[in-house]
């Protein structure tokens, strides 16, 4: 887990967020308690649950974003899911215990990409000796010092046999390997594949979760089947490195580290949390499908235990964030057991035309960044004026008050419409510096501008 104080998170998600502090600065306290809690005695750990989050504003300011840089920062589990995704117990749909189970994998997935990172070296070697052997098939037999290789009759060879001339060959081999030389040589390779367990798992619509794990489960009562593929040298090694990873990592040992993982460090964003809230002036059949699922959800915030593929998960101290415009709804429309499982609550500002302009410039994945990359592929310059992005900026302002607020969401849409034609024609531009200017800016948008119907569909 991250040991960064309050002040260095915030830094860090400024460097991809412009403006929203209140919101930094609670998740960064919630982070940092986060840290706080493992220095702790464990008599007393136990006893400290998370302050879990709900996020407030309107689409495109952020409150996604937030989140999930601070998990990156935090290198912990993360997982996003819609509230609206989620039905009662009895109803056809997901259920809410399937977004932990969606989280372990992400936690398996993480653990288990470090350990292949950790092994690497290791599985290169064993990879490239097995790449020779396809390449120069009985050489492995004659090599000396060859520990762990079986002679055709079954028998583990002990002695080591003596070098043969066509050692140097293989060597040879080897360095052509490195030098990539050998990349578009095509071997034939025996890959593993899931064998069929000839039992077709007919899952039920919305209730896919249930029927993964059945196929899963019978899958692992059939051996793999192996076939023979023919491939380029270049891809057969990435398929040999981890086939050796497979054998050098132990799956138990990452298991039992992402459950702990998830369990201690996981973070559940619950977005569009006000669209299960049961609006107090209405009395519609909905609601009380809504309230089934805030119920679903008290027990799995509140803490629970969950059955998954990989084991029981405690969601004790998982920490949740939720998120939604609260524009028809509030969260005192919360049944109130869910209320208090929320202590914590931010509201994010919409975004005007200063917060477009910084956004344009200031975070270091900047939109303005992002295009001036993809046509320098095409071996094109990209500048923008400072005039240009402040037209941009008031622009995006002008758009999201006459039609919907999608708030930073609008500049990408105005960029692609700025920039379709030379996106276009870029190949045929090979070498040129274009400056993107006010003139430029507006002549591109004028027409969407000006006609509000058309701005609607295409901005």
């Amino acid at each position: 887990m991250s040991n960064l104080t309050p002040r260095e998170i915030v830094s860090e998600l400024d460097r991809y967020i412009i403006g929203q502090e209140a919101a930094k600065r609670i998740v960064a306290i919630a982070m940092r308690n986060r840290w706080r809690r493992q220095q702790i005695d464990p008599e007393l750990r136990d006893e400290i649950a998370p302050k879990n989050i709900i996020l407030m504003g309107p689409t495109g300011v952020g409150k996604t974003e937030v989140a999930r840089r601070l998990a990156n920062l935090a290198g912990c589990p993360f997982f996003k899911v819609e509230a609206t995704k989620f039905t009662e117990v009895g109803y056809v749909g997901r259920d809410v215990e399937s977004m932990i189970r969606d989280l372990m994998e992400i936690g398996v997935g993480m653990v288990r990409n470090e350990e292949i990172e950790r092994v690497r070296i290791k599985a290169e070697k064993s990879a490239e000796d097995r790449l020779l052997d396809l390449l120069l098939p009985g050489s492995r037999e004659k090599q000396s010092k060859s520990p762990g290789f079986f002679m055709s009759g079954g028998e583990e060879s002990k002695e080591p046999t003596p070098a043969k001339p066509d050692d140097g060959t293989r060597e040879k081999f080897r360095a052509m390997w490195r030098k990539g030389q050998l990349d578009e040589k095509e071997v034939e390779l025996e890959v593993s594949s899931q064998a069929d367990p000839s039992v077709s798992i007919m899952a039920i619509p919305g209730m896919e979760d249930m029927g993964m794990q059945m196929q899963d489960a019978l899958g692992r009562f059939f051996p793999n089947k192996k076939k023979r593929r023919k491939m380029k040298v270049k891809d057969a090694y990435e398929v040999l490195i981890q086939e050796e990873s497979d054998k050098l990592i132990d799956m138990d040992k990452v298991m039992e580290l992402a459950r702990e993982r998830v369990e201690q460090t996981g973070i559940l964003f619950i977005d569009e949390l006000d669209k299960v809230a049961a609006r107090q002036d209405q009395g519609s059949g909905t609601d009380v499908s809504r309230e089934g699922v805030q119920r679903d959800l008290l027990p799995v915030v509140e803490g629970c235990v969950v059955n998954t593929k990989y084991g029981m998960i405690k969601t004790d101290h998982i920490l949740f964030i939720a998120a939604g415009a609260f524009h028809y709804a509030k969260p005192s429309d919360l049944i109130p057991e869910l209320q208090g499982r929320f202590p914590l609550r931010e509201e994010l500002q919409a975004l005007g035309k200063d917060e477009f302009y910084r956004i344009l410039t200031e975070p270091q994945n900047a939109l303005t960044v992002q295009y001036k990359a993809l046509l320098e592929t095409e071996g094109i310059t990209l500048d923008f004026t400072r005039e240009a992005l402040e037209e941009m900026a008031a622009t995006a302002e002008k758009i999201n008050e006459d039609t919907e607020n999608i708030g930073a969401r609008r500049l990408y849409t105005i960029m692609e419409k700025l920039l379709a034609e030379l996106s276009f024609e870029a190949p045929d531009k090979s070498g040129s510096t274009v400056v993107v200017d006010r003139e430029y800016v507006r002549g591109q948008l004028a027409e969407v501008v000006e006609d509000r119907d058309m701005s609607r569909y295409i901005l």
